[in-house]
């Protein structure tokens, strides 16, 4: 029970990410066999890789049916706004092992964990904080 209104921001968001991650795995695994089972034994590149190749081949599956979808929806990509990112990409040289196990260790300091948290909370509220003032 999130206490005080950024942290009720903050699980609404968190609540919301974690349904749509959940929702698109969900579509994956029901496709593609190979992303159902365990997946602590493959390497991370190997898991990354695999989930890569599973999407483009939702996505080139998804175009190639689009025509037999009901509705009249616009797929064009250049009514894409892109002044507005939703995303970060790391670009760069990958962290070698001993830094990924370093950041690994971090984020599971309890200490570390809060603070990161809390951090996120802040800019949750920051950025929608703020919307129902606008209504």
């Amino acid at each position: 029970m999130p206490q005080g209104e950024k942290k009720k921001l903050f699980a609404q968001h968190q609540e919301s990410a974690r349904k749509y991650v959940e929702m698109a795995f969900g579509v994956l695994q029901s496709r593609f066999a190979i992303i159902r089972g365990p997946a602590r034994a493959w390497h991370m590149d190997t898991l990354k890789h695999t989930i890569y190749a599973c999407i483009i081949l939702h996505n080139m599956i998804v175009e190639d049916e689009r025509h037999t979808y009901g509705g009249n929806f616009d797929y064009s990509y250049d009514n894409v706004d892109n002044n507005h990112s939703t995303t970060e990409t790391f670009s760069g040289p990958h962290p070698n092992l001993a830094t990924r196990l370093q950041r690994r260790a971090n984020i599971r300091e309890k200490q570390v964990h809060r603070q990161l948290q809390g951090d996120l909370v802040e800019y949750i509220w920051e950025r929608f904080g703020h919307e129902d003032d606008e209504i």
